[in-house]
């Protein structure tokens, strides 16, 4: 899937050593906050980063730089979570650098939301190849790497839930998906619902890494 090197809406982010939210200005360096907002991201994106509920993402492997992103953009208010609503507008910079982190650094241990799932279909061989080949076609490993773990700002398909990217997708594709990368919308256009069903079912029954 074809993306800018850098994501425009972050390069500022990026270029600061500081992403200034009303609550990090205060709290500049302290860490205490993500120690404290850790249960309530376990509620939904499970205890290790791997998600156990329908369209939640696994956070679990996930680059760092790109769980720091969507953290301070879901904060500033660039994205919209309605769960989130809140949840991180007294974490620090060094809060959300800490949380990163600490999820980057966790094991995805293979596919999440696809066989080993109850929200999921059962691993479908000739889906996987239409997946497949519609990777290769999209140029996805261009910019999400041939293994697909993600890279800097690009996140890692791999394992990811099945139902979460078909979701997302539909929405990129749609334009609908405010806050996220809008070079997707056209690497997406023209896609039928069948094939980024298929391109899901592929990028979540890969192994793990």
């Amino acid at each position: 899937m074809k993306r800018m090197p850098v994501v425009l809406a972050l390069a500022v982010f990026l270029a600061q050593p500081s992403w200034a939210g009303p609550g990090a200005a205060a709290t500049a360096g302290s860490t205490a906050g993500a120690e404290q907002v850790k249960p309530l991201c376990a509620a939904c994106h499970g205890a290790q980063g791997v998600s156990s509920i329908p369209a939640i993402p696994s956070l679990a492997g996930q680059p760092k730089v790109f769980i720091e992103n969507q953290l301070v953009m879901i904060r500033e208010g660039l994205r919209e979570v309605p769960a989130m609503t809140g949840m991180l507008d007294k974490l620090s910079d060094a809060d959300l650098t800490s949380l990163a982190t600490w999820y980057a650094g966790l094991k995805l241990d293979g596919p999440t939301g696809s066989s080993a799932q109850a929200s999921a279909t059962p691993p479908s061989n000739a889906r996987i190849a239409a997946g497949a080949t519609m990777a290769k076609q999209a140029l996805c490993g261009t910019c999400h790497l041939p293994t697909y773990l993600g890279q800097s700002q690009v996140p890692r398909l791999a394992g990811q839930r099945e139902d979460y990217m078909q979701q997302t997708m539909v929405l990129m594709r749609d334009g609908k998906a405010v806050g996220r990368d809008t070079i997707m919308s056209s690497t997406l256009r023209g896609m039928s619902d069948e094939q980024l069903r298929d391109l899901a079912h592929y990028f979540s029954n890969l192994g793990s890494f």
